[in-house]
């Protein structure tokens, strides 16, 4: 059985390999336009297989490939972590948007406003995801997993801790576990209230990181050129708005340098 799985375990790891890309470009194009993300990072992750036969044991399921791979759906896992509570939704809707093209939604699970109670929260959306083998194509189980920064922590040790106690946690380990996730809720409940402070800072830092990189990148061309005789002068104006960290002065100078660069035929490439 074990070397059978092997070989099914590599569907698995396409699945996650491949999700992870697709997930990652979307905060990668938020990011390219300068706006804010709702995802912060994806990680993803293929069960091993002894944590897949203790699963199946637990649940009772069949210890034969066809049973464990359709009645077990996080096989293949995903999860996305966001900054704020109210990003998650931002998440689901955007997996709800590529149902039937790329996935199917097969079950939502919100444990944000049902809370296990053990205090774990998090949104789970089980996917069917097809993958593209060397004998055809194969629809696999997947599962994501989209939680706050918070909710990842205090998942984090959790599973931790029921690994070491073998989910039979001593009611003061439990006691203290509730505890903690209940203060983790009330920080990202918190952290909502100045939501809106704390994402036109970080939309501002990516323009300005932006802005940046491209400045650099016309005053280079130009130096390399070997046709505009300010180019000094350009560069140490530059150097100084830099410094000084003026958002409106450094956007006001790319459009100088941008004209500039037009003026003396300069082709730029962003």
């Amino acid at each position: 059985m074990i070397q059978d799985w092997k070989v099914v375990l590599i569907a698995y790891e396409q699945a996650v390999d491949e999700l992870k890309i697709k997930f990652k470009s979307i905060r990668k194009e938020y990011r390219k336009i300068d706006e804010y993300s709702p995802i912060e990072f994806v990680t993803g992750r293929v069960k091993k297989i002894s944590s897949i036969i203790d699963k199946a044991k637990l649940r009772n399921i069949p210890l034969d490939i066809e049973h464990i791979e359709s009645e077990i759906e996080d096989i293949a896992g995903i999860r996305i972590m966001c900054q704020f509570e109210e990003d998650i939704q931002t998440v689901v809707d955007l997996i709800k948007q590529r149902d039937g093209k790329d996935l199917t939604i097969v079950e939502e699970r919100d444990y944000i406003k049902n809370i296990k109670e053990s205090g774990y929260r998090s949104y789970h959306v089980i996917i069917k995801y097809p993958v593209q083998t060397a004998l055809g194509e194969k629809e696999i189980l997947a599962e994501v997993q989209i939680r706050t920064l918070a909710m990842n922590f205090w998942a984090t040790i959790e599973h931790s801790l029921n690994y070491k106690y073998r989910h039979n946690l001593p009611e003061n380990v439990k006691d203290k576990l509730k505890c903690a996730a209940d203060s983790a809720y009330k920080l990202d409940k918190d952290m909502s209230l100045i939501r809106e402070e704390i994402m036109e800072a970080q939309e501002e830092f990516q323009a300005k990181s932006t802005l940046v990189a491209n400045s650099l990148n016309i005053l280079q061309t130009m130096h390399f050129s070997g046709k505009v005789p300010e180019i000094e002068e350009l560069q140490l104006q530059f150097y100084e708005l830099q410094e000084n960290g003026n958002y409106a002065k450094l956007k006001e100078f790319k459009k100088h340098i941008d004209r500039i660069a037009r003026a003396y035929g300069i082709g730029l490439i962003y």
